[in-house]
């Protein structure tokens, strides 16, 4: 199965990750992927250089960048395969606990719909 885990970070509150961050996580990318647990994963620019594309009463429009109404944004990504939503939610916290105590993140984990796959509720 797989399932997207996404970053939720506060883009404002002014942490960049340390040079040991990043070679942590390199290390934990390259082990996951060898394993076959890890797909892609990349991490988002700021919502200053994003647009959001909106559909209301069938009309499309476009806002520009950054939204500042929301305190927390989608900061990055990692599609991973896992054979249950336990073992994603694992491999999750592995990555989160790279991170140490300076920082203030969470992932949401929600499996991929694949085809032949029906919503919940569905019959």
């Amino acid at each position: 199965m797989r399932f997207l885990s996404m970053v939720r970070i506060n883009e404002n509150s002014g942490l960049i990750p340390s040079a040991q961050l990043m070679a942590d996580m390199g290390k934990l990318m390259e082990e996951l992927t060898r394993e076959g647990k890890l797909i892609n994963t990349a991490g988002l620019m700021p919502t200053a250089s994003g647009v959001r594309v909106k559909l209301a009463k069938g009309k499309l429009s476009v806002i520009d960048g950054p939204f500042t109404e929301v305190k927390e944004v989608i900061g990055g990504y990692a599609l991973l395969e896992a054979a249950s939503q336990d073992e994603a939610i694992e491999l999750t916290k592995r990555f989160l606990k790279v991170h140490g105590d300076e920082w203030n993140i969470e992932c949401e984990v929600r499996q991929l719909m694949m085809p032949g796959d029906q919503c919940p509720g569905q019959q």
